[in-house]
């Protein structure tokens, strides 16, 4: 299964359509996560022309995300991998326990929020923050996230530069 992880994509200011680079990457996934801050749900429905889309709200998305279907925080079974997906994880320090006692049940923990990309595992759990692809803040690229699951198993992650 792959799945492309997106988040803080902001629209319409930062993202006013698919980005080419983003575009080549969704081509051929199973399964598009965002993180939050999509802004408005035109971006949700311009995904969604590339795989299903799931969504949590984050601190600057409009009410039609919500009314697209966004919650919170979002909990999946994907292909056997435990994931559970939250905007805003907090402070960096301790984010990793944190994540631990809200999600007690997950393999793998999807936020964004800073706009940093992140990888992070601990004993349990794993943390993955896909940066963003149109926003990118001090940060070299703009990044998306794009996992690889099989059996129960998150098999590869990485951080992919889009811009």
């Amino acid at each position: 299964m792959k799945v492309i992880v997106l988040a803080d994509t902001h629209a319409p200011r930062r993202w006013r359509s698919c980005p080419p680079a983003v575009a080549a990457l969704l081509r051929g996934a199973d399964l598009i996560l965002h993180a939050g801050d999509v802004c408005t749900a035109a971006v949700l429905d311009e995904l969604s022309a590339y795989a299903p889309v799931r969504a949590v709200l984050g601190n600057n998305d409009s009410p039609d995300v919500a009314a697209w279907g966004a919650p919170e925080t979002v909990d999946l079974d994907l292909a056997g991998l435990r994931v559970s997906m939250i905007h805003d994880s907090g402070p960096a320090r301790g984010r990793l326990g944190r994540m631990r006692r809200r999600f007690p049940d997950a393999d793998l923990v999807v936020f964004g929020h800073s706009h940093i990309p992140m990888d992070e595992r601990g004993e349990d759990l794993r943390i993955f923050n896909p940066g963003s692809p149109t926003d990118r803040r001090r940060q070299p690229h703009g990044t998306v996230g794009v996992l690889h699951i099989e059996e129960g198993g998150l098999l590869h992650a990485e951080i992919v530069p889009v811009t």
